[in-house]
């Protein structure tokens, strides 16, 4: 039965990878509609709506009674309202070929992070997995040209403050599976993303005067469905499974599939875009997959490391 259980948890990873490869091809076409924070308010509107009709229903059960809901806000205020505010301010200030070599780093900053909080352990040989699949994510950007401008410090330093925040939240929601189940901790995520960004995004169109262009997005079907898809797909069935996920294999250990993300974007932008598919593209990605494959099968831990030191200390 565990057995059964991690191999459907790689599998959710797996998942993840491609979903959020695609997230980037509707997140492209949602912005040609509205602005960045106008799209998130609508992402996380249909991941709440439709997470509320099965709850308002009671075909899933939520209750937060006696459990340290106060952990779970942290968690929310990591993921989604940290990793999505710095990542749209952070992409005004830089390019998205720098956010693609920063969050690259997000596994190894996970495995910094899990090291510490949660004692998780990798092998010499896992470490090297990892930076493999990271050089490999960074391989493709600077071959096509890619690189790092020192100029766009602000925008590296907020993009780079990403990877803390997916990090942080991926050592914190491992710790908190514990106590709360996939759906509990996902509807409070999706709520508060929602409100939030809701309330931001009002609150600048009200001081500017162009509550018109809040509305014009949803004149547009090719919007709605960028928007169910991100909001849907992207954010609430990616963070169900990446909760369930955290409660049967290490963080460190899950946070490399993100990598793979990359290698589908390369597929949908050459499949719906018409982009080129290089010799480095095939070199890169043999590296990313070689690295998580590595990462999880050199040196595994046994399932059901300790983690309660960490859940009962923040």
């Amino acid at each position: 039965m565990q057995q059964q259980g991690l191999k459907l948890a790689y599998s959710f990873a797996v998942l993840n990878a491609v979903i959020i490869g695609f997230s980037f091809l509707f997140t492209k076409v949602a912005l040609g509609h509205a602005g960045p924070l106008d799209t998130l308010t609508y992402r996380f509107a249909a991941s709440f709506i439709v997470m509320s009709v099965p709850v308002a229903f009671g075909w899933v059960k939520i209750s937060y009674r006696g459990k340290p809901v106060g952990r779970a806000l942290l968690l929310a205020a990591m993921y989604p309202l940290g990793f999505f505010t710095l990542q749209v301010f952070g992409l005004q200030h830089a390019t998205s070929a720098e956010g693609g070599i920063l969050y690259s780093f997000t596994p190894v900053v996970t495995m910094i992070i899990a090291s510490i909080f949660l004692k998780e352990k990798t092998t010499l040989l896992q470490k090297l997995c990892i930076f493999l699949s990271v050089f490999g994510v960074v391989f493709i950007f600077v071959m096509k040209g890619s690189s790092i401008q020192l100029s766009n410090m602000t925008g590296i330093v907020l993009l780079f403050l990403t990877c803390l925040a997916f990090a942080g939240y991926s050592v914190l929601a491992r710790s908190l599976s514990r106590h709360f189940s996939p759906a509990e901790l996902s509807y409070l995520m999706m709520g508060i993303g929602f409100a939030t960004f809701l309330i931001i995004s009002l609150t600048g169109h009200a001081a500017s005067g162009t509550f018109s262009e809040f509305l014009s997005p949803l004149t547009s079907g090719t919007f709605i469905l960028s928007a169910v898809y991100l909001g849907v797909i992207a954010s609430l069935v990616t963070t169900l499974t990446s909760t369930y996920i955290l409660s049967k294999i290490e963080a460190s250990l899950m946070s490399v599939f993100t990598n793979l993300s990359t290698i589908v974007s390369i597929a949908a932008g050459a499949f719906f875009l018409g982009e080129d598919i290089t010799v480095y593209h095939w070199i890169g990605s043999l590296l990313i997959i070689a690295g998580v494959i590595g990462t999880n099968r050199l040196g595994r831990n046994k399932p059901g490391v300790q983690v309660a030191g960490w859940s009962e200390s923040v």
